[in-house]
């Protein structure tokens, strides 16, 4: 049996760089992921006025308080990280100084109207450029609001909260379809007046007090091993990752698909972590409804590629949200998946893949996408021949050890 340990939580780490940068008084992330998009939110932050001392395990924010950001000298650039772009127009949208937020290419193909329209909502004067960055933002001041979520989106929401915290009044957020919590997780960890009635998730504004915390394994860094291992009837231990119920999507579908996994949660807050190990087990095809999709959203294009090699039909429901990812993760997926010979249908927003299909050598364009590339390796494993991956440093951008650790426990994959 292999273990493997997965990479620091992108998504707990930037909302933590956050939430320490306004806090009152010092924090300190332990086991921090660092990589290009927690990089660009360190980078904004110092734009800012935010101090970090960075050490090899830690990273100390010296908070400064709600109201004590500096006006920027010049645009934020958020890279490719959508998460900073989006949680930083919730923080910015209720500052007595303007500024402005841009971005990579690929950041600015993406939409920022569903994160400015509830802004606006809250008074924010917040201008997108035909809905996409860069986005300028003038001095307001904001009031609660109640808001009904039209898609499930963390990073909406989570800019939602951040502002709702500078509001007068009270913020209501209501999720049809729930989304990862980390937001709110941390919020209410770092003292903020947070509650849930239902649906319903409800915030107070006050100030936040700085706190140290330890950031747990990312399960979607640590998703295309555990896909690989299942496929090779492997077992597999993966060691202290993070086990939020919102972010095991994948893992709860992978069960409904007949995989078999035994869970040890070891710290249950602010975020639950704790060991996975995967056990050699029989996969069958699924369906998997709308409902479903927001837990694993990164995991889909691993889904497929899973979905293509089992046997039996697949049916992934409610997947139209990809489109708006990195890259059209739609496009993209299929696309791979066409390129080492197998195929699947996407009609209305559901993705249908019949399997077993049979890998067979061939050259992936990753649109420069982490995922696909990730999921590439995955499909490589299984392939009769040499699957050659193009652009694959794009795994930077979330996990930049990714190769290195995947050919150490898969070692078919000897070149990249």
């Amino acid at each position: 049996m292999k273990t493997y340990y997965p990479p620091s939580d992108k998504s707990i780490t930037i909302r933590a760089l956050l939430l320490g940068a306004i806090a009152d008084g010092f924090t300190v992330i332990k086991k921090p992921l660092i990589c290009d998009d927690t990089i660009a939110a360190i980078n904004c932050l110092k734009v800012l006025g935010v101090r970090f001392k960075i050490s090899e395990d830690n990273i100390s924010v010296e908070g400064r308080g709600l109201k004590g950001l500096n006006p920027p000298l010049k645009a934020l650039n958020a890279g490719e990280a959508g998460a900073v772009g989006r949680l930083l127009a919730g923080l910015l949208a209720g500052q007595t100084f303007p500024s402005k937020i841009t971005g990579a290419p690929s950041l600015r193909r993406r939409p920022m109207g569903r994160v400015a329209e509830p802004l606006n909502l809250m008074g924010a004067r917040l201008k997108t450029y035909s809905g996409n960055l860069p986005l300028e933002l003038k001095p307001a001041s904001l009031k609660g609001i109640k808001y009904t979520m039209p898609v499930a989106s963390a990073q909406v929401k989570s800019a939602i909260l951040l502002a709702g915290l500078y509001a007068d009044g009270v913020t209501v957020i209501k999720e049809i379809i729930p989304s990862r919590d980390h937001t709110e997780r941390l919020l209410k960890y770092f003292g903020a007046r947070l509650s849930r009635r239902g649906s319903a998730i409800i915030l107070k504004p006050g100030n936040l007090k700085g706190r140290n915390l330890s950031i747990p394994g990312d399960i979607s860094a640590a998703a295309p091993f555990i896909a690989a291992a299942l496929l090779s009837g492997r077992e597999l231990l993966v060691k202290n990752v993070g086990l939020n119920p919102t972010r095991m999507g994948m893992i709860r579908t992978l069960k409904k698909m007949g995989a078999v996994f035994k869970t040890t949660v070891k710290i249950a807050s602010p975020d639950p972590m704790g060991d996975l190990l995967v056990l050699p087990s029989r996969i069958k095809g699924a369906v998997i409804s709308e409902r479903e999709v927001p837990a694993m959203i990164d995991e889909l294009p691993l889904l497929a590629v899973m979905a293509a090699a089992i046997g039996d039909k697949t049916i992934i429901k409610g997947v139209a949200e990809l489109r708006h990812k990195e890259s059209d993760r739609i496009k993209s997926t299929m696309s791979m998946l066409e390129s080492l010979g197998a195929r699947a249908i996407y009609r209305a927003g559901t993705l249908e893949i019949k399997g077993p299909q049979r890998f067979r050598d061939g050259k992936v364009n990753t649109f420069k996408d982490h995922r696909i590339a990730m999921a590439a390796a995955v499909a490589a494993t299984i392939a009769k021949g040499h699957v050659e991956i193009r652009n694959p440093d794009c795994v930077n951008k979330s996990y930049p050890g990714f190769w290195k650790d995947f050919a150490k426990i898969f070692l078919c994959l000897q070149r990249i």
